[in-house]
């Protein structure tokens, strides 16, 4: 009898790291991705991998191809060309296997504003397959977390931008996900509530893998190990913000120099 899919994908993920021999698995991979919209070139053969424990940003400017790649990590977005893996899943032949591991904060990402927290995170968990003391525990898990204590039973439509922020990433991490994608997590909020969307971060940081999105360059240092830059579709840096800055005088001095000329 053939094995499900969601655990032949376990299967495949508890094999892959012996079969590569590698000590540190890679856990977010993009190997040759392209996206085409008609004549439109949106990502042009982006190609990087991110083992495991390592909190990376990814940089570039509005327009730069940022959001597509990252749907074509998730599998929101299916490739013109080349493979996104999660957890060594391949997300297009098997997408339900690699949600497991991942979790996904998408730009303002949607919220049933007529809900509480509470009762948002019992739908999103219930969907996931959790129940019982399982639910109920992880649900107290991400609330203390993400420090919802004081809003989890008030409506979601009731809160302030940051809190719906924080509600959104509390479902990203409700089950747990080795592999955290966030799309732009501190756009449109205020200084305050940046600072605790960062410290969430680098404590995510800590035991899970993450991929975050940004164009803002005061958001790379305090959260990120590594940079990825990408323009016009093509990756033009990866490594360390200390050498970018190092390179190029200032961060904002090499945000200009690797975005002024074209691809």
């Amino acid at each position: 009898m053939d094995e499900p899919d969601s655990l032949a994908g376990r299967l495949d993920f508890e094999n892959w790291e012996e079969r590569l021999g590698m000590s540190t698995p890679i856990m977010i991979e993009a190997d040759g991705l392209r996206k085409q919209f008609g004549p439109f070139l949106a990502v042009r053969d982006v190609t990087f991998s991110i083992p495991k424990g390592q909190v990376v940003a990814f940089l570039g400017p509005n327009g730069a191809g940022k959001t597509t790649t990252m749907r074509l990590l998730t599998g929101f977005t299916a490739p013109t060309r080349g493979v996104a893996r999660i957890a060594g899943i391949n997300v297009q032949e098997d997408r339900i296997a690699a949600a497991e591991h991942l979790g996904y904060l998408p730009e303002n990402g949607p919220l049933y504003t007529d809900m509480t927290p509470i009762g948002l995170l019992r739908f999103f968990g219930s969907a996931r397959g959790l129940s019982g003391a399982r639910l109920t525990d992880r649900i107290s898990a991400v609330v203390e977390q993400c420090s919802l204590g004081t809003v989890a039973h008030k409506p979601i439509g009731k809160l302030s931008k940051g809190y719906r922020q924080r509600v959104s990433m509390a479902q990203a991490i409700l089950h747990d996900p080795e592999v955290l994608i966030m799309d732009e997590p501190t756009s449109g909020l205020d200084p305050n509530q940046i600072r605790g969307v960062r410290a969430l971060i680098r404590d995510l940081g800590k035991s899970k893998t993450v991929l975050v999105s940004t164009h803002i360059l005061q958001e790379v240092e305090p959260i990120a190990g590594r940079v990825l830059f990408i323009h016009e579709g093509k990756i033009v840096f990866d490594g360390a913000p200390a050498e970018l800055e190092q390179k190029n005088g200032t961060l904002e001095d090499a945000f200009h120099n690797l975005t002024a000329q074209p691809v």
